[in-house]
C-alpha cells in the first residue's frame, strides 16, 4: 500500500507506526476501560458533551491583545480515590490560530489516577537471574522463587528484559505508594511505602535498603549534584498523620542524613500532599496554599511564604538551576500571580499577573517557563510561555486531546510535569486516542506556539514523552500483550523516529504492557518501568522492570 504524502515539517511515519489521525470533531472519545483488565490507557469517564464553544470575543486571552486562549469546564477540586479520570473539553478558540466551527481545539485529562489499579495476578515472572532473597513485605527482593525465563520467544532484533523485581506487603486498603525513582550512576533507587531500596542496574541485586519509621509521603525525581534527595515521611501510622518529616538522603551510598520536621507558616498551614522541588542545594516544600524554602545539605530554613512581600505565594516550584513563585493576592478577585524567585533569598525581578479568576493548574518547563493556566467559572483554558524578563511571548494552540495531569501521589501538584517534555524552543505533549486507535506526540514551537510536527504511535500504540536534551526527544512506545516496547529518539526539527531499543515480545511483553501508569526512565541504554502505586494486598506485584541490550 502507498503512503500518503506527508504534510509539511511532517516526519515519514516509520514501517509500522500507521499514519496520522485525521482532526478530532467534537464528541472526539476517550479511551474507555476496555475487558482486558492491563489495557495501556486507564480507565477513564465516558466523555462528557461538548460545551457550548464561547463567541469570538469571550476566547480572547489578555495580554497581549490577539493571543489564543481556548476554553474548557474544569474538574473542581482535588481527585480523590476512588474516583477515576473525568474527561474535560477546551473549546477552539480564536481567529487567526484556531476558527471556532473547525473542529479543532484542545481537550485536557484532569483528575488522577484510580488507585486500584491492575495488578498482575497468578504467577509472577521473577528476575532474569532470580536472587535468594525473597521479599518480605518491604518492596525489596523478587516476591519468590520463580526462575521464568523472561526473554522466552524474544524475537530476533529485538533487545532484552534485564530484570524484574516484585513486592510482596499486607498494606493499608486504599494500598501503598511507590512513587520515588531515581538513576544514580549504577544503582536504581526505588521507594516503596516506608523504605527506599537501591538494586544494580545491571543484575536488579540489591544494594541497601534504607527503612522509615511511618510511609514515605512526598518525592521528588530531583538530586544535587551529588546524589542527593529529601524525602518526607509521614510523623506517624495513623489517618491523622501528617506529611511533615523531611529527611536528606544520599542516593549513592543510602545514608541518611539530616531528619526535620517543616515548620507551619501560620495557623491553617496544613501538610495535606506537599510537593518538593530541589535547584542547586534548595528544596522547596509547597502544600495546600503555602510554601517553604530549605538547604539541601542543611535543613536549615531559607525563606517560607509567610514572609513574602505583597502577594502570598502558595507554591514555589524549582527545577535546574530555576526557581518561580506561584502566588495568591488577596484582592476582591483573589487573583494569582507568577514570578522568579531566588533559590537563597526568595526575592523576585519580575512579575507576571494572570487575568481575574486564571489559576495555574500545571507547570510544563521552567527554562522556557511554560505555563498551563485556567479560569474555571469562564471555562477557559491557555497554555502560555513566558520570557526570561516574565512577559507572555507566546500562546501554544492546536487541534487533539492533549493528556495533561501533573500528579502527586492521590492529589494534583505544581511540580514541573513529568508527562511532557520541554527542550530549548520545544514543548512535546502526547494525546489522547479512543481506545484501540493509535495516539501521537506533538511538537510545538514555542516561539510562535504553533504546532510543528506530530509523530503518531502507529498500529494502536501509545507514545508517551520521556524526556527532551541536545535536540532530541526521547519517547517510549508502550508494550502491547505480544509486542514489546520502543525507546524512540526524535529530532527537534522532526524526522523519522529512530529506535534506541527494542523491547522482547514473547514472556515479556505481557508484563510490560500490564503497568498501570508507570513511572519511564531511560538512561545509560537502559529503560526502567516501575509502578507508582500498589495493592499492598498480601499477594505479590510486579513493582520495576529493566530492559537493555
Amino acid at each position: 500500500m502507498t503512503e500518503p504524502p506527508q504534510p509539511p515539517n511532517q516526519p515519514p511515519p516509520p514501517s509500522g507506526y500507521g499514519h496520522l489521525p485525521g482532526p478530532p470533531q467534537p464528541g472526539y472519545g476517550y479511551p474507555q476501560q476496555g475487558e482486558n483488565p492491563y489495557a495501556q490507557q486507564p480507565p477513564t469517564q465516558p466523555m462528557p458533551h461538548p460545551v457550548q464553544q464561547p463567541a469570538p470575543q469571550q476566547g480572547y486571552f489578555p495580554p497581549p491583545p490577539g493571543t489564543p486562549t481556548a476554553g474548557m469546564p474544569q474538574a473542581g477540586g482535588a481527585p480523590q480515590p476512588p474516583k477515576k479520570k473525568t474527561a474535560v473539553f477546551v473549546a477552539a478558540a480564536v481567529a487567526g490560530v484556531l476558527v471556532l466551527g473547525t473542529g479543532g481545539y484542545f481537550a485536557f485529562l484532569s483528575g488522577d489516577d484510580d488507585p486500584k489499579q491492575p495488578v498482575a495476578q497468578g504467577s509472577t515472572p521473577a528476575d532474569a537471574k532470580p536472587s535468594a532473597t525473597v521479599d518480605n513485605g518491604d518492596g525489596s527482593g523478587n516476591g519468590g522463587g520463580q526462575t521464568e525465563d523472561l526473554n522466552a520467544g524474544r524475537k530476533q532484533g529485538e533487545d532484552k528484559t534485564l530484570w524484574l523485581k516484585t513486592a510482596k506487603i499486607d498494606g493499608p486498603g486504599l494500598g501503598v505508594d511507590s512513587a520515588g525513582q531515581w538513576i544514580v550512576g549504577d544503582t536504581v533507587v526505588k521507594s516503596v511505602w516506608k523504605n527506599l531500596t537501591a538494586y544494580g542496574v545491571t543484575d536488579g541485586k540489591e544494594k541497601w535498603t534504607l527503612a522509615f519509621p511511618a510511609p514515605v509521603c512526598s518525592v521528588t525525581k530531583q538530586t544535587t549534584a551529588e546524589g542527593k534527595t529529601v524525602v518526607m515521611f509521614k510523623d506517624g501510622e495513623g489517618d491523622s498523620a501528617s506529611c511533615n518529616q523531611m529527611k536528606q538522603v544520599d542516593l549513592k551510598t543510602g545514608k541518611e542524613g539530616w531528619t526535620k520536621e517543616v515548620p507551619k507558616e501560620g495557623l491553617f498551614d496544613i501538610m495535606t500532599s506537599p510537593s518538593l522541588g530541589i535547584t542547586g542545594d534548595t528544596v522547596a516544600v509547597s502544600r495546600s496554599g503555602t510554601a517553604s524554602a530549605f538547604k539541601v545539605s542543611t535543613g536549615d530554613k531559607l525563606f517560607g511564604s509567610a514572609t513574602a512581600e505583597g502577594c502570598k505565594p502558595d507554591a514555589y516550584v524549582a527545577d535546574k538551576g530555576k526557581m518561580i513563585a506561584i502566588a495568591t493576592c488577596y484582592d476582591d478577585d483573589l487573583s494569582s500571580e507568577v514570578s522568579d524567585a531566588d533559590p537563597v533569598t526568595g526575592k523576585k525581578t519580575w512579575t507576571f499577573k494572570l487575568p481575574a479568576k486564571y489559576k495555574v493548574g500545571a507547570v510544563y518547563s521552567l527554562d522556557p517557563l511554560v505555563l498551563d493556566i485556567g479560569n474555571q467559572d469562564k471555562k477557559e483554558r491557555a497554555i502560555v510561555v513566558l520570557g526570561p524578563d516574565g512577559k507572555q511571548r507566546a500562546t501554544v494552540s492546536g487541534e487533539g486531546s492533549f493528556a495533561t495531569e501533573c500528579t502527586n501521589g492521590l492529589f494534583r501538584s505544581v511540580e514541573v510535569c513529568s508527562t511532557t517534555a520541554v527542550d530549548a524552543g520545544t514543548l512535546y505533549m502526547p494525546t489522547v486516542a479512543e481506545s484501540g486507535k493509535a495516539n501521537e506526540i506533538v511538537a510545538f514551537d514555542l516561539a510562535t506556539g504553533k504546532a510543528k510536527w506530530r509523530t503518531p504511535a502507529g498500529d494502536g500504540r501509545t507514545i508517551v514523552p520521556v524526556g527532551a536534551a541536545n535536540g532530541q526527544l526521547i519517547a517510549y512506545r508502550k508494550a502491547t500483550s505480544d509486542q514489546g516496547g520502543e525507546v524512540l529518539s526524535i529530532p527537534a526539527a522532526g524526522g523519522t523516529p529512530t529506535a534506541l531499543l527494542r523491547n522482547p515480545s514473547g514472556t515479556s511483553a505481557p508484563i510490560e504492557s500490564s503497568f498501570f501508569t508507570p513511572i519511564v526512565d531511560y538512561a545509560d541504554g537502559r529503560l526502567y518501568v516501575s509502578q507508582s502505586r500498589l495493592l499492598a494486598k498480601g499477594t505479590a506485584e510486579k513493582l520495576l522492570m529493566v530492559f537493555g541490550k
